[in-house]
């Protein structure tokens, strides 16, 4: 949508356009950890810039635009929220399945907590460890336990840890006190404290890419034994919008036992989301050599395995937003 077609005729200038537009990557990024959905963060991100254009004349500067548009963004986010269920991930929802006898519901979009591409959520950066730790606060667990927090308390821990603001500046905007700005920050780092962080590096290091070629190797071949050799021993497998995930090198071989021949010889494209690399997978559809896209696989990795491999399965809505096309290239 073009911000300025719902604008009046005496809209701001075209300069002011590109100075709201600048900071539409960071403004992704902070939605994205607010709302748990790419798609969720650009409708949000869109009402804030039509919110700041057609409030832009009273933009005084006693702010920056950057804290202004946050604020927006802030209240937008808030807005959508409300009455909403929290997303989340198949392992945050139920006791780990069973590759044996497994159960495979699937759940409505809005449950998941779905990927990002790294560019449309981390504002660049020349500073490699600024980056990193931008890249751990778009994690899939990092996402999905900041949506365990009540809203309000989320936009806290974020404006705080994430965007360095004040707890002064926060508690005008979310009309608390300072004080109970600073206990909602000390409840919500608790709640966060727990969660594992993976290796991030950008690019990634020799080790990594090796690990994800000999992932890559092994799963187009479907070579079970030696993916399985790439896991960590409690790695997690989910497959989203399915319910079940598998925990543990046993129960995600019985599963890729059962069910990996379909995928041998797909395509599998490199890309990353979520501060991990990620593979866009073509499946074999059938005769004549054709492909069909089958999932956006995250792959966690941490001490020189793989801790996590998520397979979120909705294709037709995720490959587009990666910049895949619907068939691979011939």
């Amino acid at each position: 949508m073009d911000i300025s077609s719902s604008s009046a005729a005496s809209a701001p200038s075209p300069e002011v356009d590109l100075r709201l537009e600048q900071h539409r990557r960071e403004l992704t990024g902070y939605c994205y950890r607010m709302l748990g959905s790419a798609f969720d963060a650009d409708d949000a991100v869109q009402e804030t810039m039509v919110r700041a254009w057609r409030s832009f004349d009273q933009f005084e500067g006693r702010a920056s635009l950057r804290s202004w548009l946050h604020r927006i963004a802030t209240n937008v986010c808030l807005d959508m929220l409300e009455g909403r269920a929290r997303r989340a991930r198949p392992m945050d929802l139920g006791p780990v399945g069973s590759a044996e006898n497994p159960v495979l519901d699937t759940l409505p979009e809005a449950t998941w907590i779905l990927p990002i591409p790294d560019g449309r959520a981390l504002a660049a950066s020349c500073d490699p460890a600024e980056l990193v730790s931008s890249r751990q606060r778009i994690r899939l667990a990092f996402v999905a336990a900041l949506q365990r927090l009540p809203p309000r308390q989320r936009a806290v821990l974020l404006l705080k840890d994430v965007l360095s603001w004040e707890a002064a500046e926060i508690a005008e905007l979310l009309g608390m006190t300072v004080a109970s700005v600073n206990s909602a920050l000390q409840r919500a780092r608790a709640t966060l404290g727990q969660e594992e962080k993976t290796d991030l590096h950008d690019p990634l290091n020799e080790a990594q890419q090796s690990l994800l070629a000999r992932y890559v190797e092994a799963f187009v071949r479907q070579d079970i034994d030696a993916l399985i050799s790439l896991l960590r021993e409690d790695a997690t497998w989910s497959m989203p919008p399915y319910r079940l995930w598998l925990r543990g090198r046993p129960s995600v071989r019985a599963w890729l036992l059962k069910v990996g021949a379909g995928c041998k010889g797909s395509r599998l494209v490199a890309t990353v989301a979520n501060g991990s690399p990620a593979l866009g997978q073509y499946r074999p559809s059938g005769s004549g050599g054709s492909f069909e896209p089958w999932a956006i696989q995250v792959i966690e990795m941490s001490g020189g395995e793989i801790v996590g491999v998520c397979s979120f399965l909705d294709a037709q809505q995720l490959f587009p937003l990666f910049g895949l096309p619907l068939r691979p290239e011939p």
